[in-house]
């Protein structure tokens, strides 16, 4: 058996068979909340795959930094949001209204339920970023409001503050679009 430092060859496969089953689970377990994150950040299928992809090569390369595995969902989305932000450092992106941006993936919805996805959508969207991605990190990343204060670097009182407001902003949204609708008819 040849030796590496202290550690036999033997031992060295292990520990790489040991790391990629670790890398699998974590795969297995947060892929689909990585993805549905990812496509709130973007709004493109193609570019949440690219995200979501580009956020478990670094989560490989990275993978022994991560010491605690409850962690590791926090640990993914941070990575996942700094890919994000890289993606416009990279590029300059043309930029298009999103008025005319037409929501994806309601292949299943009636034109009733795709017209309510959309408006909820758009309202989102129109958050300003302190309000949006407190609210999607808790809707969608499924996080508790203390993971989102770590995560964010904010305080705990901050986040439930801009929950609060995200929401009621939200509804806000919504009722004057409902009071428009029935006026209009």
């Amino acid at each position: 058996m040849r030796t590496i430092g202290k550690k036999t060859a033997k031992d060295t496969v292990y520990e790489d068979v040991s790391r990629q089953k670790r890398f699998e689970t974590l795969v297995k377990a947060y892929s689909s909340d990585l993805y549905r994150f990812a496509f709130w950040l973007c709004s493109n299928h193609s570019i949440a795959d690219d995200l979501v992809q580009e956020t478990f090569l670094r989560a490989w390369k990275a993978l022994d930094k991560l010491e605690d595995e409850k962690k590791a969902k926090s640990w993914l989305i941070t990575i996942l949001r700094r890919e994000n932000a890289r993606r416009f450092e990279r590029k300059r992106l043309d930029l298009v209204d999103i008025e005319d941006v037409a929501v994806e993936d309601h292949v299943n919805l009636n034109p009733e339920q795709m017209l309510e996805q959309q408006q909820l959508h758009r309202a989102i969207l129109s958050l300003e970023k302190e309000y949006r991605e407190p609210l999607l990190l808790q809707t969608i990343g499924g996080f508790k409001t203390s993971e989102i204060a770590k995560e964010l670097a904010l305080n705990l009182n901050t986040v439930n503050t801009r929950l609060f407001r995200a929401r009621d902003q939200l509804r806000q949204k919504l009722c004057q679009h409902q009071d428009f609708k029935k006026s209009a008819f």
